[in-house]
């Protein structure tokens, strides 16, 4: 029987963090992780990016249930099945998130989750290399690399200079002291490679004699007296318990952790009755507040041969990657993401609630449907939607994917701030920066003008950025849809965390990476013991006149907002 001090179950983005922090420590740690290697040129190359989420050997293929009010359509949902979980198969883009986001959770119940209180341990994940922007906000010598791509595609150049042409600021470093406005986008990358939570962190742990990997699916974690001893699993070698000697902790993404807590009895209790497994614990937060930003492509044609189009054909992609593999550089070394921007949607909110990212190519997340011809296109969509969704089990059986609704766009405000993005973005794409440059609007194209017209765009059109987050909801113990308290230990079950995207509160801005590497770095200290890191209680840049307009440049508000 195998057996460690601590049982991690998921290698994925909080999961390798707490791993290589309780192995610093001097505890015993196993990894458990269904998935294989990441070795493979499409997880290592950047701009390969669409590709590893779309393989089966390395996501779990889960999809949505048809959503109501996306016309019944049915969503995938990536989660990465390997090494470094879906930091191994996501966009690489690199955002913390806002301050206010954090400040929201410790408001929320989620006591010491504040950003003065989650700052220092952004800076101790981070090994930064960014070229503009205050150091003092950043970290220079932790296990994660981060980094800017160049920018230097003229579109790039064009859409951060018709931000400002329509009255938006630049910003030096959105992780840094200001997120609002147009400014570089960072990635993990290093040296023309993704920098995944496995090499920034697992790997190194692994080194060390006190931690290991087991490859196998956790089928329940193993509960005696009302405190979790061991996790059960099916691996090459059958069914067999691992057991922990002080605790399990889960980190296996905001759909496979509540999965595995119902798998284990610990949830509704009235779901799993009817689904016959014993109640452990009756939480009914577990698999509820399920949230996740989607987005829509507004696309625009480009009237100059300026755009990543030129390397669309399978000639061009085997130069792209002939030169990232043998020399390290070229478009192969990045992302693309290298320009974005935070804004805010209109007068009276008080920090940025939509984001942009830009890319210098009309083609779809999953390159599957490039523009013919050269073109550009920004990914928009709203930060804070207010649309709740849910995990469920569909059957007792562990091997069954759970069933997953987000009720994409339930509330009426979701429309509007779509519309808002859309005609935002058009008007950015309007300015003259882009003159040299803009000729037709491809998506959604310019007869689309009234809510009704847009409002079928969204609906047929919309997608996940891939963002879903908080079903194991942190935050005070006598709220009854809490699941785990402050220190990220389930409530109801000794010896037993979860500590990954699940437990956030409210989804945060931007790319989640960040704060589920975040979560892991500080989940640990609270599994340790330790004292948290002392607070920085410095303040972020905060539009002084937010109230009174929807950009600091151009007062009073837009008129392209509604």
């Amino acid at each position: 029987m195998l057996e460690a001090d601590y049982i991690v179950v998921g290698a994925g983005s909080a999961g390798c963090a707490i791993a290589y922090r309780l192995s610093e420590a001097g505890r015993s740690v196993l990894v458990i992780e269904a998935g294989g290697s990441d070795w493979g040129p499409f997880i290592r190359m950047p701009a390969a990016l669409s590709y590893p989420m779309n393989m089966a050997r390395y996501d779990w293929g889960f999809r949505t249930e048809p959503e109501p009010h996306l016309g019944g359509r049915v969503l995938a949902t990536p989660r990465g099945r390997v090494i470094g979980g879906s930091s191994s198969i996501n966009g690489m883009v690199y955002v913390r998130g806002h301050a206010k986001d954090y400040d929201h959770w410790a408001e929320s119940g989620a006591t010491g989750w504040s950003y003065a209180d989650v700052l220092p341990y952004f800076r101790r994940m981070e090994n930064w290399h960014g070229q503009t922007g205050d150091p003092s906000w950043r970290g220079q010598d932790g296990p994660l690399h981060v980094t800017r791509g160049p920018a230097d595609n003229p579109l790039a150049q064009a859409f951060l200079k018709a931000g400002h042409e329509a009255g938006y600021p630049l910003t030096d470093d959105p992780n840094g002291h200001q997120q609002e406005g147009f400014g570089p986008m960072e990635a993990t990358i290093w040296r023309a490679r993704r920098w995944s939570a496995a090499w920034a962190y697992l790997r190194p742990a692994l080194r060390r004699v006190n931690c290991d990997l087991v490859n196998g699916i956790a089928r329940r974690v193993v509960i005696r007296n009302g405190r979790a001893v061991g996790v059960e699993i099916d691996s090459f070698n059958g069914v067999q318990t691992i057991k922990a000697r002080r605790e399990v902790i889960v980190a296996s993404s905001s759909i496979n952790s509540p999965k595995l807590l119902m798998q284990s009895g610990i949830g509704p209790g009235r779901h799993l009755q009817d689904l016959g497994i014993p109640v452990v614990a009756d939480r009914p937060g577990v698999g509820q507040n399920l949230q996740d930003h989607l987005e829509i492509y507004v696309q625009q044609a480009a009237t100059q041969p300026v755009s990543l189009f030129r390397y669309w054909s399978l000639h061009g992609k085997a130069m792209v990657g002939a030169r990232w593999l043998f020399t390290g550089s070229g478009v192969g070394a990045s992302n693309q993401f290298e320009a974005g921007a935070f804004i805010r949607s209109r007068p009276g909110v008080e920090y940025p609630d939509i984001q942009f990212h830009f890319l210098p190519i009309a083609v779809r997340y999953d390159g599957r449907a490039a523009a013919e011809g050269h073109g550009f296109q920004a990914h928009v969509g709203p930060m804070r939607s207010p649309s709740r969704g849910s995990v469920t089990l569909r059957s007792p059986d562990p091997t069954a994917a759970p069933r997953i609704l987000f009720n994409y766009m339930s509330t009426e405000e979701d429309w509007r701030d779509f519309r808002t993005c859309i005609r935002l973005t058009r008007e950015i794409f309007g300015q003259d920066a882009f003159k040299p440059f803009a000729g037709r609007e491809i998506s959604p194209s310019a007869d689309v003008v009234s809510d009704e017209q847009l409002d079928g765009v969204i609906r047929d059109h919309v997608e996940s950025a891939y963002h879903p987050c908080g079903t194991c909801k942190m935050g005070a113990v006598d709220d009854p849809m809490t699941v785990v308290d402050p220190e990220c230990r389930v409530i109801g079950v000794d010896g037993l965390r979860v500590a990954d995207s699940s437990i956030f509160p409210r989804v945060t801005n931007g790319n989640l990476n960040a704060p589920s590497i975040m979560t892991g770095e500080k989940a640990a200290d609270h599994i340790l013991g330790r004292q948290a890191l002392p607070r920085d209680e410095r303040q972020p840049w905060i539009d002084p006149d937010w109230y009174a307009g929807q950009r600091p440049l151009r007062r009073p508000s837009a008129a392209a907002a509604e």
